[in-house]
């Protein structure tokens, strides 16, 4: 995956129009795996990297808006 080295812990991401989606807890193979805090449920969620569409100021910027990802989000206790 082309940017699986270029996210860190604690990174925010973000959707296509700029709205906040989440934080990095981690990168779990082909997902990253948001925090616990950024969730309603409490648990952790996971986006797949795919949907990255670039790294940048420190950001994770996603080729969706921030909508569209909180539906595709998995859930995982």
């Amino acid at each position: 995956m082309p940017f699986e080295n270029e996210i860190n812990e604690h990174m925010e991401i973000v959707g296509s129009e700029g709205d906040h989606v989440g934080t990095v807890d981690s990168v779990d193979g082909d997902r990253i795996k948001l925090t616990k805090s950024d969730s309603a449920d409490g648990i952790h969620h996971y986006l797949d990297i795919e949907n990255v569409d670039r790294v940048e100021d420190g950001k994770v910027h996603l080729a969706m808006s921030a909508f569209e990802a909180h539906s595709l989000t998995t859930a995982q206790a």
